[in-house]
């Protein structure tokens, strides 16, 4: 299996995060991916290419135009009010406010954000858009006849919705990847989100969509991030109704609950019939995750990857979450080894 990683990942070094009352060192930090990616190479999973560039046309097949304005120029127009700090919303358009976007970059960053724990540094468009090649050239790769490959993904990309970035999310990677294989011939594609927690900006930018299933277990959103998004009655609406399926799962969860809640999952994509799977790999499951609260082990993750593979579809794997730093290259990797092995 050949995975797909940039080096841009490194432009996004951000400092800090607002987590439990305090600015933090934030969880999703560069060695994330310098530990996947040294994981892949002493396991000779496959070769490692970089992406290629594909501009930002599949970008904006997913998300808002004035968005992605907003991501590319946050930055310069931060630093040009004189702040010292990094990027941080602090206000947002809340009930019965006006849902109208502010000139100042102060109330465009509360405007188009859906958290303050993802501050905006001077490297993070151009990390996130690499990111986004990433998982386009990945999706690329069953496009040349591969059964399965992987987007070593930095930043994520799940919590991006079509005009939101937050969760340490800016572009949506699995979407956009999703959004290029139905533009390249797939009738149907599936997104199978295994995050701990809910993917949702993909569900929002799917949700009214009949051709792209989305399929996510993940924590009870009674108490996990993001809250307000996940529930089993979010179901899709309109020609989408019935093609978001989500499965929230208590505290504790541990793997044989899981396993049975992923089964539930693969049965209904297969139902589903696609031609082409992308899997939101987010190993923030793991027992050890230090803001996730299931109980999955390592050697989990190769037998769940066993049962992905068991649907014989090609599969694009987009690295989503995962923050047990030091042990989330054995689990990513775990999967995309029990998925060649099926």
């Amino acid at each position: 299996m050949r995975t797909v990683y940039s080096d841009k990942h490194r432009l996004r070094n951000v400092r800090t995060e607002l987590y439990g009352g305090q600015l933090v060192s934030p969880h999703e930090c560069a060695q994330r991916a310098e530990f996947v990616l040294d994981r892949v190479k002493t396991t000779s999973l496959g070769s490692i290419i970089e992406p290629t560039d594909y501009g930002l046309a599949p970008v904006l097949r997913v998300h808002d135009a004035q968005f992605v304005d907003f991501l590319k120029s946050a930055w310069a127009q931060w630093a040009a009010t004189g702040n010292k700090g990094e990027a941080i919303p602090d206000c947002w358009p809340a009930r019965r406010m006006t849902q109208r976007c502010p000139e100042s970059i102060t109330g465009k960053l509360g405007y188009y954000a859906m958290a303050a724990e993802t501050s905006i540094g001077e490297g993070t468009w151009e990390a996130a858009c690499a990111s986004a090649d990433v998982a386009l050239t990945a999706a690329a790769e069953l496009q040349r006849g591969a059964r399965g490959a992987f987007a070593l993904c930095r930043p994520p990309g799940h919590h991006a919705a079509r005009d939101m970035f937050g969760g340490y999310c800016f572009l949506n990677n699995a979407a956009i990847a999703a959004q290029y294989l139905r533009d390249q011939g797939h009738g149907r594609v599936a997104i199978l989100d295994v995050d701990f927690h809910h993917g949702n900006g993909t569900q929002d930018i799917f949700y009214e969509r009949a051709d792209v299933l989305y399929s996510s277990l993940h924590g009870d959103p009674r108490e996990a991030f993001p809250y307000f998004s996940g529930y089993a009655d979010e179901i899709g609406a309109g020609e989408g109704t019935g093609y978001t399926h989500n499965i929230p799962l208590p505290r504790g969860t541990d793997f044989a609950a899981w396993s049975a809640a992923l089964q539930t999952a693969l049965e209904r994509i297969d139902r589903f019939a696609p031609s082409a799977v992308v899997v939101s790999l987010g190993v923030d499951t793991f027992e050890s995750d230090p803001i996730s609260f299931f109980k999955l082990r390592a050697d989990d993750f190769t037998s769940y990857g066993q049962l992905i593979g068991g649907l014989g579809l090609p599969t694009v794997f987009v690295l989503e979450g995962g923050y047990a730093v030091a042990e989330i290259g054995v689990n990513a990797v775990n999967v995309l080894q029990g998925f060649e092995a099926a």
